[in-house]
């Protein structure tokens, strides 16, 4: 049994705000408890959805784009059941860091959890076995945080069965972002991440990835309220929404260690090509200089195969390992 108490009653019908109660002991508060914002509407019969967001603090788009749903929506609106995380890990959220203060956890990579474990372990444990349980969805919204920059993209696991492949791809295209990110299924996919944590529960999940760099663009939050909203209505949770016409998606793939570029030395990195350009093979992706020996030549960083960078680095300071670029192919 989870330690995390609810003020939430998740089968009273109507709209209920409150708070998800973590005990946290420390000097300043021996009986106090981590407020974890929670919103559920509930109005009859029909899906449940968790709209997620804040698993990392420097992450802004889905945390906006949640306070807008909680400041429209009534229970009159709905159809089923939306519970709505803006904050999911509060004390990153809190910071605007990505990880938490208390324990350095990142919450993306914490499931299953573990409920006797460290706030993270705790807050990832009770999603995976009281939250999800009760969902047919999820969808987790990210961005590239303080450090990268993303188009709007919306992602998906790659279902194992032909028949799921195919709704799980409506549920993409009636998103419609932008681009389209089809991840590994099965074997391929990371344990720890809430996608994962949603099929191990038989969730139905979708994530997002859009904007960053410490920011929130208008342009992208629109694109994602607006994705967030056709989603909902598709699903059935919110029937008095009318979709607009599709732009379009372009589906991609991200499928190896070569769609990524990374840092080989330390200093100040000169990207040679924005987010959203088609790059090649061998081309040149920036240079690192060296401004405490300016007269050591730069370090020049090349991506290893054609592709879209869909994800750029956004601070100039670099350390080696740092991801400076991202890419996605099309899939064949």
């Amino acid at each position: 049994m989870s330690h995390i108490f609810s003020e939430i009653d998740f089968n009273q019908n109507g709209k209920q705000t409150g708070f998800l109660r973590l005990p946290h002991s420390v000097h300043r508060s021996a009986y106090g408890w981590i407020p974890i914002p929670i919103v559920m509407i509930k109005n009859g019969e029909g899906p449940t959805v968790l709209l997620m967001s804040g698993n990392h603090g420097d992450e802004y788009e889905g945390q906006v784009t949640i306070c807008k749903l909680v400041q429209e929506l009534e229970a009159e609106d709905i159809q089923g059941r939306l519970i709505m995380l803006p904050m999911a890990n509060y004390p990153a959220a809190l910071a605007g860091l990505r990880t938490s203060p208390i324990d350095e956890g990142n919450l993306t990579r914490t499931f299953p959890g573990n409920k006797d474990g460290n706030p993270t372990q705790i807050i990832a444990d009770y999603i995976e076995t009281v939250l999800l349980p009760l969902c047919d969805y999820l969808l987790d919204m990210h961005s590239g945080g303080s450090s990268l920059i993303y188009p709007t993209t919306i992602l998906r696991p790659k279902a194992e069965s032909p028949e799921e492949d195919e709704i799980m791809a409506k549920l993409q295209e009636v998103f419609d972002a932008p681009y389209g990110i089809i991840m590994a299924a099965g074997s391929g996919a990371d344990p720890r991440v809430s996608s994962a944590a949603a099929q191990r529960n038989g969730v139905r999940a979708l994530g997002t990835e859009a904007g960053g760099s410490g920011t929130v663009s208008p342009k992208i939050l629109a694109e994602v309220d607006r994705g967030v909203r056709r989603y909902l209505n598709h699903i059935g949770i919110l029937p008095g929404y009318t979709p607009d016409a599709p732009h379009g998606i372009r589906l991609m793939e991200m499928t190896s260690d070569a769609h990524f570029v990374f840092a080989r030395d330390e200093g100040l990195f000169e990207p040679y090509v924005e987010i959203c350009t088609e790059v090649k093979k061998d081309q040149a992706a920036g240079a690192i200089h060296h401004p405490e020996t300016p007269w050591v030549e730069p370090t020049i960083c090349y991506f290893k195969r054609d592709g879209l960078a869909v994800c750029k680095r956004v601070p100039g300071r670099v350390q080696r390992g740092d991801c400076l670029f991202h890419l996605i192919t099309d899939i064949e």
